[in-house]
C-alpha cells in the first residue's frame, strides 16, 4: 500500500510515517515512479513500533531492538534484549506502582469531595496532592510529558 493508505490505517500522520523511515525504523520499498510501497513487513514493523511505544520505549530503544532482530540469533544479541526488556519492565513496574497509589489518592480526594464537602477537607486533600508530587520526585512515577 502507498504512504497514505499505511498511514491512515494506522492512524499515522504521513509525516510521521516519513520520520519513521528516515530514521531507519520503517524500510518500504520504492517503484521506479518514486512513490514507497509498505508491504506486510511494514506492517508488522509499524504495530511493533506503535505497541512499544505505548509501552514508553524511545525510538533509539526501539531502534536497537530492530536491529538486534535482524541479526543471528546469538546469545550477545539475547543478552543485549533481555537487558533491555528488564530496564523497561523495572521502570514500567514503578509507573505502575505510582498509578495505583495515585488511583486509590484520587479516589480518596473525591470522597472527600463528594456532598459539597470539599472546603472542610481542604487540607487533606492538598496532602494528598504534596504526596503525589514527592512520590514524582522520588523517582516512582516519573513520567515526562510533552
Amino acid at each position: 500500500m502507498l504512504i497514505k493508505q499505511f498511514a491512515t490505517k494506522y492512524n499515522l500522520s504521513t509525516d510521521t510515517v516519513r520520520y519513521y523511515e528516515k530514521e531507519g525504523l520503517l524500510h518500504p520499498t520504492k517503484r521506479d515512479n518514486g512513490y514507497r510501497v509498505y508491504d506486510i513487513t511494514c506492517e508488522h514493523t509499524i504495530k511493533f513500533i506503535l505497541v512499544l511505544r505505548q509501552l514508553g520505549f524511545t525510538l533509539q530503544e526501539i531502534k536497537q531492538l530492530l536491529t538486534l532482530e535482524q541479526k543471528p540469533t546469538s546469545n550477545a544479541c539475547n543478552q543485549q534484549t533481555v537487558q533491555l526488556f528488564s530496564t523497561k519492565i523495572a521502570h514500567i513496574e514503578k509507573q505502575l506502582f505510582f498509578y495505583q497509589q495515585a488511583l486509590q489518592s484520587l479516589q480518596l480526594t473525591q470522597t472527600l469531595m463528594a456532598d459539597g464537602k470539599y472546603a472542610e477537607n481542604k487540607l487533606v486533600i492538598g496532602s494528598l496532592i504534596e504526596d503525589m508530587y514527592n512520590k514524582l520526585q522520588e523517582g516512582s512515577g516519573h513520567h515526562e510529558t510533552t
